[in-house]
């Protein structure tokens, strides 16, 4: 029997998407075009459903998946990584049987239980109780198996006080908890999942992040996609990384996270970055893993542009997933130090840490600024880094999530210029 448990072969997925029409500027334009709307409009409808050859290379055609291939073995737990828009959420779509693919072809051996948009089955009018029964059903549950988990489900969701209560009175985020509690019981062989580890406060993640974690020590075949790279870490033994509908990587999962790093740093649009400001942040990389554990140390570059010789400070803030700041890195605050600007590009090298962070994403963003004098550029959430839970702090002390409820300032390592480069005006 073969341990294969899901195989792609080429699969591609075809939209046509809307454009904007050109309105005629003109009367004579305007008759012209109300004549011709019959005919217009019956080419519109047939575009709709019909394909030329070359249609391929027109403007309102797009290739969601363009001849992905892959397999998966039982039991492996696959991270569907990428940018938005790279057709992920279309890959599980086809791969679940909601949409069909243009060409190629997909092979399931095993039971497949979906959460692609969790809470789809819910009925305002009812109860919780007969949602989770409802919803359950849709999913694919028999009663007798809903029966024997209902308690379970509901301890889960946090909503018990209110199970008996319309849905309608709930909050969203307390139909979202209901939804992916009735979903994450299931039992299937096979678990597609679409960033749904995203829900409800901080709280409920960490426990669906736990369900996640019992679902893949159970041998069972998952993949979901998320934009967590902790989560996909610490889950997936496995990692396929779209690119514009393409497969860019599948493999080890560290190599799949390290090839997204880097594809984002080659794309980032600081690389291309231009302004008429006379001292601006070029561009910016992490140097060497994006992925971290608790109390280890990241290294960053940054290029300063400048037209002109000045002294400045490079300043760098590190905040969570919600925008709060908990690191701060300002030296000429904490040391009295700045740094002179030549012509040109002036490369600057961070190593910052060890970081007591708890499991997460986290971004950094980078200020110069003449000291305590004026700001000269400002750049948000330019970097973007992972960390993976470690067991103690550099004290010793467990990592806990306080490390992210407020802004500290820590002490850090750091090389400013320690390779510093003057390049030529491009």
């Amino acid at each position: 029997m073969s341990d294969i448990a899901i195989k792609v072969e080429n699969l591609s997925k075809r939209y046509r998407i809307g454009l904007e029409d050109d309105l005629p500027d003109t009367m004579v334009g305007a008759l012209t075009g109300w004549l011709r709307a019959p005919l217009a409009n019956f080419r519109g409808l047939h575009r709709l459903s019909h394909f030329s050859e070359n249609g391929r290379d027109a403007p309102d055609v797009i290739w969601a998946l363009k001849d992905v291939s892959f397999e998966v073995k039982q039991g492996e737990v696959v991270g569907i990584i990428g940018r938005n828009g790279a057709g992920k959420s279309t890959l599980l779509k086809i791969l679940s049987r909601i949409t069909e693919p243009t060409s190629g072809r997909a092979v399931i051996n095993g039971r497949v239980s979906s959460l692609l948009e969790v809470g789809t089955g819910f009925h305002p009018e009812l109860t919780g109780r007969e949602n989770v029964y409802l919803n359950g059903t849709v999913l694919g549950m028999r009663k007798a198996e809903i029966d024997r988990k209902f308690d379970e489900i509901v301890d889960f969701s946090g909503v018990e006080k209110f199970i008996d209560t319309p849905v309608k009175r709930y909050s969203s985020g307390m139909q979202v908890r209901l939804a992916f509690s009735v979903a994450a019981h299931l039992e299937p062989e096979i678990l597609f999942i679409d960033e749904v580890l995203a829900v409800g406060d901080a709280e409920f993640q960490k426990k669906c992040l736990g369900k996640m974690g019992e679902v893949a020590k159970e041998g069972r075949t998952v993949l979901f996609v998320s934009h967590n790279m902790g989560a996909i870490a610490n889950l997936s033994n496995k990692g396929l990384l779209l690119q514009l509908g393409q497969n860019a990587f599948f493999g080890d999962v560290t190599d799949a996270l390290k090839t997204y790093s880097a594809s984002i740093e080659q794309d980032s649009v600081l690389k291309s970055r231009r302004s008429e400001r006379e001292v601006y942040v070029r561009s910016a990389r992490i140097i060497g893993a994006s992925v971290i554990e608790t109390g280890q140390k990241l290294s960053f570059e940054a290029v300063v542009w400048s037209n002109k010789i000045i002294d400045i400070s490079l300043d760098w803030r590190v905040t969570d997933d919600l925008g709060i700041p908990l690191i701060l890195g300002c030296p000429h605050v904490q040391y009295g130090h700045t740094d002179r600007l030549e012509l040109g590009n002036n490369t600057f090298m961070f190593t910052i840490g060890p970081l007591p962070l708890a499991e997460g994403d986290y971004r950094i963003s980078l200020d110069v600024d003449v000291p305590w004098v004026t700001y000269l550029d400002r750049v948000e959430d330019c970097l973007q880094f992972s960390v993976r839970s470690g067991a103690v702090d550099p004290n010793g002390h467990s990592v806990r999530n306080s490390w992210r409820n407020g802004s500290i300032v820590i002490p850090f390592v750091m090389k400013v210029n320690a390779e510093f480069h003057v390049n030529e005006t491009p």
